[in-house]
């Protein structure tokens, strides 16, 4: 497909969307259960529900029908159907998402990938693996670890999110400082594209030959096609593993101490950061024995050879030092290690026990801009009466603001969106970005336009018309709509289609 060939804006090219009436449910419910498996076809109410929203519980929408295929045929055969039948279809993994990017269509088919949790195969000798998309990020590590080896990114959700998920947001996780996103891990995939078809993208090789569609497919949340393999690499567990923690009397001077260690040339593993409102939460739900009184401590991990992580630790210990931190410890082994990262992978939900709802932001500035972007974001927050936990990925400037409210309180919801919308235009103000891997999703389509003119959106949207002219996978996410092929939102609540059909297993 030529950029000429690209219909324009208010334009279409779906005739099962605007041509031939709306998405035909009955049918495509026909079809899919005389060739999917018994079971693997959900239509009954209350069975939905569980599926109505990703971990950004603030969005919710009922999908039509759910689909739990057990191999890639079967999701072949799902999407080639809801071609046929002019309906729009979402692709979900385990529904750790924090952007809304797994949200149902009320109107089209969610296929879940759930059950397709195999580990095709192990390649040590090319340091590699093969898994399906429903695996768990840390099971990869698990089947790895005998062999010496692991898989590097590892998300806060690692011991629930899948792999397949990785793929659709890139996401990171805290050692991407050193180690990069999933993108840098991922060789090549299986994908079912959104007309059914199966393709393979990217190769054994690190750098495949040709366009990188490998890496256009990697972090297009959903919108592309439905992947039911990828191959990964493998990493050599390091020689060494050392993990401090420093406490400081505010984040002005944790910030100040990351900058210099970044300065310095120095590149950690990982370095995370969390305020004192979010040191608060993690103690009250792990007990993971910060040191008390921190207004903001540093996590920072060195891997790799053993005398340079010890030369490399004494240079971190010191630039904290240097910078204010009152204590600084080191973890003596393993247990004390995996309590002090106990504190800051549970924090997201220990900020529960806390605050009765939360939004989990996900913004990007440079690493220089972190003490003056955690100033304003201290006054907006006094300002606008809205608490603010701050905990981050600081090696790499990817901000994680958890914006607490209670819904029960009327305004109280409006007041956090607009907070929340002010630290994405922050993060834009000082040359980041709304998003570094949580993904855009259905919650940030409307900041798109911060970032973004019309002109810039269109051209992105030309890769999405070139996998999926008809708009059917995915619809609705990371773009404003309406926009290119003729993609328009689709309806979130409402009546369900089979019950008005009386084809429903139970309304």
């Amino acid at each position: 497909m030529s950029a000429t060939d690209i219909p324009r804006q208010g334009e279409t090219t779906s005739p099962s969307r605007e041509g031939t009436g709306p998405p035909d449910v009955e049918g495509c419910v026909a079809r899919l259960r005389a060739s999917l498996p018994e079971g693997a076809v959900i239509t009954d109410r209350q069975k939905l529900r569980t599926y109505e929203c990703d971990g950004l519980s603030s969005h919710r929408s009922v999908p039509a029908v759910v689909v739990l295929p057990e191999d890639a045929e079967q999701v072949a055969t799902t999407v080639a159907t809801c071609s046929e039948h002019g309906v729009p279809f979402v692709a979900r993994g385990s529904g750790t998402g924090l952007s809304a990017g797994a949200l149902p269509r009320s109107d089209g088919v969610l296929v879940v990938t759930s059950r397709m949790r195999r580990i095709l195969e192990v390649d040590i000798d090319n340091e590699r693996a093969v898994v399906e998309p429903g695996v768990i990020n840390l099971d990869v590590t698990k089947a790895a670890a005998p062999y010496g080896y692991y898989f590097a990114p590892d998300p806060s959700s690692q011991q629930v999110c899948s792999v397949g998920g990785n793929v659709a947001e890139n996401s990171g996780g805290a050692h991407c400082l050193k180690y990069g996103f999933t993108t840098n891990h991922v060789l090549s995939m299986t994908v079912v594209t959104p007309d059914g078809a199966t393709v393979e993208l990217g190769g054994a090789a690190r750098d495949a030959p040709g366009y990188d569609l490998l890496g256009a497919f990697v972090g297009s949340e959903g919108t592309l096609g439905v992947v039911t393999s990828i191959t990964v690499r493998l990493l050599r567990q390091p020689e060494r593993v050392r993990t401090l923690l420093a406490g400081f009397s505010s984040t002005d001077e944790a910030g100040e101490a990351v900058s210099a260690i970044i300065a310095a040339g120095v590149t950690p593993a990982a370095i995370e950061m969390m305020d004192e409102l979010s040191i608060a939460a993690a103690e009250q739900a792990v007990r993971c024995g910060y040191p008390e009184g921190a207004g903001a401590v540093l996590i920072v991990e060195l891997d790799g050879p053993e005398a340079e992580v010890e030369h490399t630790f004494t240079e971190v210990r010191r630039y904290c030092t240097e910078r204010g931190a009152f204590e600084v410890r080191s973890a003596a082994d393993e247990a004390e290690r995996a309590l002090i990262w106990k504190g800051r992978k549970s924090a997201f939900a220990a900020v529960g026990r806390i605050s009765p709802d939360y939004i989990v932001q996900d913004g990007v500035i440079p690493r220089t801009a972190l003490p003056e972007v955690l100033r304003r974001i201290a006054e907006l927050s006094a300002r606008s009466g809205v608490r603010v936990a701050n905990v981050f990925h600081a090696g790499d400037g990817n901000l994680h603001p958890l914006v607490l409210f209670d819904s029960s309180v009327p305004g109280a919801s409006e007041r956090a969106e607009e907070v929340s919308g002010a630290i994405l235009d922050l993060c834009v103000e000082h040359g980041g970005s709304i998003t570094g891997e949580h993904g855009v999703g259905a919650d940030k389509v409307r900041y798109m336009g911060r970032m973004f003119t019309p002109q810039d959106l269109d051209t992105m949207q030309y890769v999405r018309c070139a996998f999926d002219p008809a708009g059917m996978c995915n619809p609705g996410k990371v773009f404003p709509t309406p926009r290119l092929c003729g993609e328009v939102p689709g309806p979130r609540r409402g009546a369900h289609p089979l019950a008005e059909a009386g084809l429903a297993d139970e309304f």
